[in-house]
């Protein structure tokens, strides 16, 4: 026989929870629901529905266009989500993500993000060898020379102007037209390599973070030597990467998507 529970709702509990369910309807959507549009996404009868929108636009959490008396999420539902994303710390999240990735690649991990025409390194998690690659938080270098400065440069929307093309090492990119092709790679394929282009013997690799609304905000990056992090090697850590920076993304309110890498992706080297 079916127990029950000894917990009862509390007065106005259901109420609630159908005003919830409006609000998510309305959040799925970029258009104005109109009541019988509601009253289908949600299961709730037109009456239950206009009497929740009514209780909702007196507090501006729904607002109700006047012409076509369609409604939409209210400005104080919008100032309580972005009061939500205030208190959300980047590096906070993405920390534990470093942690994860040094632990399963031994290399260093990275989180850094694009200041006009260089990165700036937010927070690492160093390599557990001996010899390994040393970024320094708060520590900035040359974007064009960098996995995550190609990476967030080729991602930004709309696209920075390009910096200055410096060369800082043997395979650093300085010819405008080759850099515009490297960035046009990375929006295909959705992450980034550097090899060489930084100082000779770095290999560095980047995968991009996503906000709320979809945007490039950072890069999560493993960084080593070349003679650890060779094509087959990092072949094999893209996806971990990517996967980390998904979760991350996901975190700060971005919805599902992979980063572009596939099994059958090619590795830029």
């Amino acid at each position: 026989m079916k127990q029950r529970s000894n917990t009862h709702p509390l007065a106005g509990t259901r109420a609630v929870v159908r005003a919830i369910t409006v609000l998510k309807a309305l959040g799925r959507s970029t258009n104005a629901y109109g009541i019988t549009e509601l009253g289908s996404a949600t299961g709730l009868s037109k009456a239950t529905v206009f009497r929740l929108l009514g209780a909702l636009e007196n507090e501006g959490m729904v607002a109700r266009d006047v012409s076509s008396g369609a409604y939409r999420l209210g400005p104080q539902i919008i100032s309580l989500g972005a009061s939500a994303l205030s208190t959300t710390d980047l590096r906070t999240i993405a920390h534990d993500e470093l942690v994860r990735l040094t632990n399963e690649s031994g290399e260093t991990a990275t989180l850094e993000v694009l200041t006009d025409d260089e990165i700036l390194v937010l927070d690492e998690v160093q390599a557990r060898f001996l010899f390994g690659a040393t970024p320094e938080i708060g520590r900035s270098w040359p974007a064009h020379a960098t996995s995550t400065g190609k990476l967030l440069l080729a991602l930004s929307d709309p696209m920075p102007a390009l910096p200055r093309l410096t060369r800082l090492a043997t395979r650093t990119v300085t010819s405008k037209a080759d850099f515009e092709r490297e960035l046009g790679r990375i929006r295909h394929v959705g992450y980034a390599v550097a090899v060489d282009e930084l100082e000779p013997g770095l290999v560095a690799m980047a995968a991009p973070i996503r906000n709320h609304l979809g945007y490039v905000v950072a890069a999560l990056s493993l960084n080593g030597p070349g003679t650890r992090l060779g094509s087959k090697r990092r072949r094999a850590l893209l996806p971990k990467l990517c996967r980390a920076a998904n979760r991350v993304s996901r975190r700060l309110g971005a919805s599902v998507r992979t980063a572009g890498f596939t099994s059958k992706s090619r590795v830029i080297s």
